[in-house]
């Protein structure tokens, strides 16, 4: 049976975890076995704050929409049921959009205060 030589194989499986590593300082970036624990953490790390950023940017929102409705004289509790029970379909990203120009809100406020009679 003829021998079978793998350095091109692997050669290839490292480069690619060294790409993957680009940027990251001290060994962690040029050598193998550190840059394999550093690329695999990232990975982690990138899941992990993939939620936390839905998380934060919902939690923005939210914010954006109680420093509009306080304005208006709301709370936000209070502007979210109004818009339910004035049957406004809208999300909370474009709600804090919204807020964020302000003329637009005031119509959207208006129609939650007749809502709320």
């Amino acid at each position: 049976m003829a021998r079978v030589k793998r350095g091109v194989v692997s050669h290839a499986r490292h480069k690619k975890v060294l790409e993957q590593a680009k940027g990251f300082s001290g060994r962690r970036k040029n050598t193998i076995r550190t840059a394999k624990a550093a690329v695999d953490r990232a990975g982690q790390y990138a899941y992990r704050d993939r939620r936390i950023n839905k998380r934060n940017f919902r939690a923005l929102w939210i914010q954006r929409i109680n420093a509009a409705a306080r304005q208006e004289g709301f709370t936000y509790s209070q502007f979210m049921h109004g818009l339910s029970k004035a049957g406004i379909e809208l999300d909370r990203k474009v709600l804090a959009a919204i807020a964020m120009d302000g003329t637009g809100f005031s119509d959207i406020a208006a129609k939650v205060r007749d809502a709320l009679k």
